[in-house]
């Protein structure tokens, strides 16, 4: 039970320290709407998504009047694209109608995101996953709502370099069809090792083909209950800033499983999971990086701040998983640059470079996030980004994901406006030495043996 001390707590956590539920998100099988005949599986789709999503809206609204908790984003997650659309689109026209479809059933249910145009191609790619990769500029400039993920790597299968080839011409051809705004569209595509199948942020989210047929997973997010609980130990020991934050991250659970019971019990559709994740936006004290100087750093990036983040991240998830039995998705914390405002403060400050959020990625939740960097940079180079976040992950066994915006027409110390909780950031240097030859080569770097373990 959740006693009135928990209720008047939580009332002052979203009052003043901006705790809210991220998203609920629906995660929704497409597999039987499998269809040979594109019109067919087109129709198929939007009814099912229709369907199964109708009540989303209103009942977050519900919930949200009931609980007193804002949710930010109503959210669909779907089964891969590349899986569903393999036997009926023969080209890349015909994967991006598929993106249409899905942009059509989001903006009828009333939700914010919808995830899924997907493919999973860590050992290889079929002839539907090249196309669905190769039709993504015009899929994402095309729709307002789709979101994409790549899983390009994993720690069994090792890192598909054809495929992370792929995706650096990808993303550079993604800015370049979206370049009269910032080359946005970027935003909405996330390249994964280790992606999880039930993740209810995006851009990652899609519905892994190991679910059931319709699952409701909760983001909850709170940097600034935290930071502010952090605040009242200023000075103590690690032992006590541990403590801290895990009775914290506990609490914020707390109201995410809570969240998701009665969405479930609202909308008859299983709970999933509760993914406690610190997610920042950039709203003034809703910021990891904060967290990170409150633990004792002047900016983040300066030294000490991989061992910071690497002590955050583990006591979220210890506790969390006390609050929750069924803790999935990223769960932990996110580094997001344009979404984060001290983020942005330490990069326009020169405290942090690419290479110092690269080694960061090594503990945090997810990999590069939302990173603006020069729109001249070469595609072998953002390929050989990839790679490196995709080692990481690998080797680790760990999700880790790359998201980046080549802004088109912009260079170092420009800045890039998204709006909302994208935000902005400023356009950060990359290394100017060419990886080309490497990148060129064709096949797989194979797994680490630890991966082997039958």
């Amino acid at each position: 039970m959740i006693n009135i001390q928990e209720v008047q707590e939580t009332n002052q956590m979203v009052k003043e320290e901006n705790l809210d539920v991220r998203t609920i998100t629906i995660g929704i099988s497409l597999l039987s709407c499998i269809d040979s005949d594109l019109s067919r599986l087109k129709e198929k789709i939007y009814d099912r998504i229709t369907r199964v999503a109708k009540d989303l809206s209103a009942t977050a609204e519900t919930i949200e009047k009931e609980f007193g908790i804002p949710i930010v984003n109503k959210r669909i997650s779907c089964t891969p694209a590349s899986i569903v659309g393999a036997s009926a689109c023969l080209d890349e026209e015909d994967f991006a109608e598929i993106a249409k479809t899905m942009d059509r059933a989001a903006a009828a249910v009333g939700v914010n995101l919808i995830g899924g145009y997907s493919a999973l191609v860590s050992k290889g790619m079929t002839e539907a996953d090249e196309r669905l990769i190769r039709s993504l500029p015009q899929a994402l400039s095309e729709t307002e709502r789709v979101c994409s993920s790549i899983n390009v790597a994993s720690s069994r299968t090792g890192i598909n370099m054809d495929a992370v080839r792929l995706c650096g011409d990808t993303i550079l051809a993604v800015a370049e069809a979206s370049k009269d705004r910032d080359s946005a569209d970027c935003m909405k595509l996330v390249i994964f090792c280790n992606a999880p199948d039930d993740n209810p942020f995006m851009a990652g989210a899609f519905h892994g083909v190991t679910e059931a047929d319709a699952v409701i997973n909760v983001g909850v997010s709170g940097p600034g209950v935290v930071k502010t609980a952090l605040s009242r130990v200023r000075g103590e020991s690690f032992e006590v800033l541990c403590e801290t934050i895990k009775k914290t991250a506990f609490k914020v659970t707390r109201v995410g499983q809570a969240v998701a019971g009665e969405a479930a019990r609202l909308l008859k559709i299983p709970f999933g999971i509760v993914d406690l994740s610190l997610a920042p936006t950039p709203a003034i004290g809703d910021s990891v990086a904060d967290i990170l100087c409150e633990i004792g750093l002047e900016y983040a990036g300066a030294p000490g701040t991989t061992a910071a983040l690497a002590l955050l991240n583990d006591q979220v998830k210890k506790g969390g998983v006390m609050a929750s039995s069924y803790v999935g998705g990223l769960s932990g914390a996110f580094i997001p640059v344009s979404e984060d405002q001290g983020m942005i403060d330490a990069a326009a400050k020169g405290a942090i470079t690419l290479e110092k959020l690269e080694a960061m990625t090594a503990v945090c939740s997810v990999g590069l996030d939302m990173i603006a960097i020069p729109g001249d940079t070469p595609s072998s180079s953002i390929s050989g980004i990839i790679a490196d976040e995709m080692a990481i992950g690998m080797v680790n066994h760990k999700t880790t994901a790359v998201r980046l915006i080549p802004a088109i027409g912009k260079k170092v110390g420009d800045t890039v406006e998204f709006g909302g909780l994208f935000g902005h950031a400023p356009v950060m240097s990359v290394n100017p030495y060419s990886c080309e030859a490497f990148v060129g080569r064709k096949g797989r770097i194979p797994a680490p043996i630890h991966s082997f373990k039958n």
